[in-house]
């Protein structure tokens, strides 16, 4: 498994948003700035983001982005799946009941099953809120 750019861009983001911690909504460009991605990738990731209501937009000029809940309320696992879909190491995995006609037989499924697991304990067990406490001991630097 290997995340995207499209993922770790929308984890930055949410990031971005969480360590400012404003209620004013804060603009694209500046995002882009501090983050060094470009306004138009960004604008493709935001997109995706406020559809899934994990940001709200106003528009004008002092519009911008701001998160939707706490920074504590997102996990990375729920960033990186609404990005990257499905992060189960193989397609059997995928779906909910395991389809594959050889899993009776499958000696790697275990191992493939561990690695799924340790992937969700990790991605599920960290929040926005830990990042940007994170963020903060590194003394603030913005680029993540």
């Amino acid at each position: 498994m290997k995340i995207s750019t499209k993922g770790r861009y929308a984890l930055r983001i949410m990031l971005d948003l969480a360590v400012i911690g404003s209620s004013e909504p804060v603009r694209v460009k500046d995002i882009a700035k501090r983050q060094d991605i470009s306004v138009k990738y960004m604008e493709q990731i935001i997109t995706v983001l406020c559809k899934a209501g994990y940001l709200k937009s106003s528009r004008g000029p002092q519009g911008g982005y701001c998160l939707t809940k706490e920074p504590r309320e997102y996990t990375v696992g729920m960033i990186l799946r609404l990005t990257e879909g499905n992060l189960a190491p193989v397609a059997c995995l995928e779906d909910e009941v395991n389809q594959c006609p050889r899993q009776d037989n499958c000696v790697t499924l275990r191992i493939w099953k561990e690695l799924d697991e340790a992937i969700k304990s990790v991605i599920d067990k960290y929040t926005l809120e830990d990042l940007a406490q994170w963020q903060s001991e590194l003394g603030g630097n913005y680029i993540i």
